[in-house]
């Protein structure tokens, strides 16, 4: 087990580039499974979560090469080539790949397209952050729809079609990777297939047109219906996965919290939805030139009230709304800001609970209930103290990690796993830009 050590107080400056998007590589990623064909996949992050969904690959008979090596990491991502076209499905019955598909929640994503080629699917009941129910419901409904049938016993699922047969379809929510996993099921399917409902997120607008590009069909790309005509086989492309845009928001809020100035190139602009106005309510100046976004710095910034005067509410919605990933990141920053604030964590009811880590540090937070936090913004009057805590997920320990940043003293972050899994070398990337901290093994 590894661990952060900061010492917090220093002001960041510089520039910090971001990663490819996390949950674009782990949808785009398991659509080589697609074709027979090389497909090359750029501006990959090299983090936990990506890099065991790619061994999970080469142990399915993927052949996987990397294109470039680590010496521009900091500022561009991997480049990989894949090639599916020995896929072992006998390994899908053996322990190895149980055990390696359970410990990632991006495992789910190979279902689609495993179905779609091969008729068939095996996948146990994936892991990932714990932050409250999951469910799988509408990958699987969406797959019945096509033709498939869907058995579950002894924690995973089995899935398999003699052939899939286009269809209307009424998603029951706009789930991302249900989404994805759906539209990877259909592409190759008889006939015509519409999906009302459809998560219009960039990460899938992304896939679409990504396996566009191979050969398919899809219509209404980037829009919450889309319309799928099968075709008879896909083939190989280029694809460049869009900059994290959980990583663009978590760094306009290190740079407020730390009072520091940091520069984001190519953050997407026209990617990131509502995340910057989100900012901006809160106090933040987030200047915007071409597509790079500037934060200068900044000694107080103060939370916005509604026209009639009530307290700010900051709640997350499916797109074009604001990002559940960027909920925890929001409620740290408040607790710096002057005024007050009601963080909204809709989806998951787990989420909020690590608040409790920061009230230690001397935050001011009242947990409502499990969706909801009233945030009362200290105005850098009481500076957070350094504590010793842990990372619950990806999301809350970078929140706790922009925390320690900008508290007095040392505090320790213990579980760095779990930030691993979604944020590249931030350790290496944060000391660039004058932060103390290192990583204790």
């Amino acid at each position: 087990m590894s661990s952060f050590e900061i010492i917090g107080g220093h002001k960041l400056h510089g520039v910090i580039h971001p990663q490819g998007a996390k949950n674009e590589a782990l949808q785009v990623i398991c659509a080589v499974l697609l074709t027979s064909e090389k497909v090359v996949i750029d501006n990959v992050p090299d983090i936990r979560d990506v890099n065991k969904l790619i061994g999970l690959l080469q142990l399915m008979g993927v052949r996987v090469r990397r294109l470039n090596d680590d010496s521009a990491l900091l500022t561009e991502g991997r480049s990989y080539e894949f090639q599916a076209d020995d896929v072992n499905l006998d390994v899908l019955e053996s322990e190895e790949f149980a055990l390696q598909a359970a410990a990632l929640r991006g495992s789910i994503m190979v279902v689609g397209p495993l179905l779609s080629r091969y008729g068939k699917a095996v996948v146990p009941q994936p892991g990932g952050d714990k932050i409250g129910r999951r469910r799988l419901d509408t990958h699987f409904l969406g797959m019945e729809k096509l033709g498939a049938t869907v058995t579950y016993r002894r924690g995973g699922y089995r899935v398999q079609a003699d052939g899939l047969e286009g269809c209307y379809m009424l998603l029951d929510e706009a789930s991302v990777t249900g989404t994805a996993n759906i539209v990877m099921a259909a592409v190759m399917a008889k006939g015509t297939t519409t999906i009302m409902n459809a998560a219009c997120e960039p990460y899938v607008y992304q896939l679409c047109k990504m396996l566009n590009n191979m050969g398919a069909s899809i219509e209404g790309v980037g829009s919450n219906r889309l319309t799928i005509h099968g075709v008879g086989e896909l083939h190989g492309c280029s694809h460049r996965l869009l900059p994290d845009m959980i990583e663009v928001g978590s760094f306009i809020g290190m740079a407020a919290m730390t009072q520091g100035d940091i520069t984001i190139p190519n953050v997407g602009m026209e990617h990131l939805g509502l995340i910057p106005r989100v900012f901006r309510r809160l106090g933040i100046e987030v200047w915007q030139k071409g597509d790079d976004l500037f934060i200068p710095q900044q000694e107080h910034y103060e939370i916005e009230r509604f026209m009639d005067g009530s307290i700010m509410t900051v709640a997350d919605a499916p797109w074009p709304g604001f990002t559940p990933d960027l909920i925890s990141i929001a409620l740290v920053v408040a607790t710096q800001a002057r005024g007050s604030v009601l963080i909204h964590q809709k989806m998951f009811e787990s989420r909020l609970f690590f608040v409790d880590k920061l009230i230690d540090m001397g935050a001011q937070i009242i947990l409502c209930d499990p969706h909801r936090a009233t945030v009362i913004g200290l105005d850098r009057e009481h500076r957070l103290r350094g504590v010793r805590m842990s990372s619950p997920d990806i999301r809350a320990g970078v929140a706790l990690l922009i925390a320690a940043l900008s508290a007095d003293g040392r505090s320790r972050i213990d579980n760095i796993e779990q930030i691993d899994r979604g944020y590249q070398r931030i350790d290496e990337r944060l000391r660039a830009l004058g932060a103390e901290i290192e990583r204790v093994e």
